[in-house]
């Protein structure tokens, strides 16, 4: 059985002050994750349980047991707050897929799977951002909303500069669409905004990412049926 690791939010808060040093007042550092760390895991439960929107800077000041003022040094409004939490997300993603082993780099199909693989752990780890910045985007005020699309792209454009390489290699089947990094992108998607059906359904973080893999994959390559061998527990017999 998979165990999953506790995912280390301080690390992002770290990073979110790092960024945003200009908007946070709090000058002793140590201080000033851990209560960022508290205001954003209170911001991430509230937005799950009634929305970003319907969210206020009273209700973010009672669920996380930090003052009005106490908020006020790390943020002047919720559309501030808004933009923190969509650039960590961003900067997540880019520091997570834009530096693969150069072993892998080498071979755009490996590439491709170490993408998949590494995009899907990142959102499990987490979640709670990914959920947050899928769900609450059609709410967002304009130039958020932006950041948002601009990290959708980001994802694409890893898988579109590999599946070009691939295809300039020769390495693909004939008749693959050019669309094929925007189709890839959903898949990766159902894994966090539809965890529960999967937890239900007894699916492994590791069955889904050879399972993402494989229907890539057998899309792409012009022969395939070798992955059967590899992971038989995915496939039907």
């Amino acid at each position: 059985m998979e165990i999953e690791k506790p995912f280390d939010h301080e690390a992002l808060c770290r990073s979110m002050l790092e960024h945003n040093s200009e908007t946070i007042s709090i000058r002793n550092p140590e201080i000033a994750i851990k209560k960022l760390t508290v205001i954003i895991d209170a911001a991430l439960r509230l937005s799950n349980k009634k929305g970003f929107q319907a969210m206020s800077l009273r209700d973010l000041s009672k669920e996380s047991g930090v003052s009005m003022g106490g908020l006020y040094a790390y943020f002047d409004t919720k559309t501030t707050l808004l933009g923190m939490i969509l650039g960590e997300v961003t900067r997540a993603v880019e520091r997570e897929l834009s530096n693969p082993p150069q072993e892998v780099a080498q071979d755009p199909i490996a590439h491709l799977n170490w993408l998949i693989e590494h995009h899907i752990r990142l959102t499990d780890k987490m979640s709670p951002w990914f959920v947050f910045a899928f769900m609450e985007a059609k709410s967002f005020p304009l130039a958020e909303r932006r950041i948002a699309t601009q990290s959708e792209e980001l994802t694409e454009r890893y898988f579109s500069e590999v599946c070009e390489q691939a295809h300039r290699q020769g390495l693909l089947r004939p008749g693959v669409p050019q669309i094929l990094p925007m189709l890839i992108k959903p898949l990766i998607q159902d894994w966090y905004v539809k965890r529960p059906k999967y937890r239900r359904r007894g699916i492994s973080l590791r069955t889904y990412v050879v399972s993402v893999q494989a229907i890539v994959m057998a899309a792409i390559l012009p022969n395939a049926e070798a992955l059967a061998s590899d992971h038989p527990e995915v496939f039907y017999d």
